[in-house]
């Protein structure tokens, strides 16, 4: 158990070793609870057949949820960036979750990722606006770039989040890199 724990993320082998000693000694009100709930995920939870997000069944809330096909696709690398987005409870469109990024270091292409599905979706369904929610690096921009071009000749706006520097940030803490992405995403006052 504690091999298994330390291949989660976060977690090496000390941390690991902690956690196990931790659930044998809370055994019946974390180990067992927690046993069943592993074995009902296992059993139950899938990828949705649309956006890629992960629910019990087929189609996720989400794109079941009429509300919310408001033509806007707001695309994310995995599905941890969909649930940190849905958290802000700002977006009220739908998602799109690529698994990853292109990377012709790791071997990652277009067809490794969901980006022909996305595709698919602004032509089959009636998207005016892709938002490309990707991370700023260099894989995540070769990404948002790959996706624009790909959706160049459709009637659809790509748009992108604004990067730069987050509210409450002090200039003397942030890398080059924010600073130069808010430089050259400035906006008028």
């Amino acid at each position: 158990m504690i091999a298994l724990m330390a291949k989660l993320p976060g977690l090496g082998p000390r941390s690991a070793r902690r956690a196990v000693l931790h659930l044998i000694k809370k055994r019946d009100i974390l180990l067992s609870p927690l046993s069943d709930a592993l074995y009902n995920v296992a059993q139950t939870a899938r990828e949705c057949l649309s956006c890629g997000n992960i629910d019990t069944k087929d189609i996720c809330e989400i794109c079941l949820n009429s509300k919310r096909g408001n033509g806007q696709i707001c695309v994310v690398e995995d599905v941890s960036d969909l649930w940190a987005m849905e958290r802000s409870n700002v977006f009220k469109g739908r998602y799109h979750v690529l698994g990853g990024n292109l990377s012709a270091l790791d071997g990652v292409g277009p067809d490794e990722l969901r980006i022909p599905h996305l595709v698919k979706r602004v032509k089959g369904e009636n998207i005016n606006e892709i938002i490309l929610a990707l991370n700023a690096t260099v894989d995540g921009q070769t990404t948002a770039h790959y996706i624009a071009d790909q959706l160049d000749e459709m009637d659809v706006a790509v748009t992108s989040l604004a990067q730069g520097v987050p509210i409450g940030g002090e200039l003397d803490y942030l890398d080059d890199g924010t600073i130069s992405a808010a430089l050259n995403a400035r906006k008028s006052v």
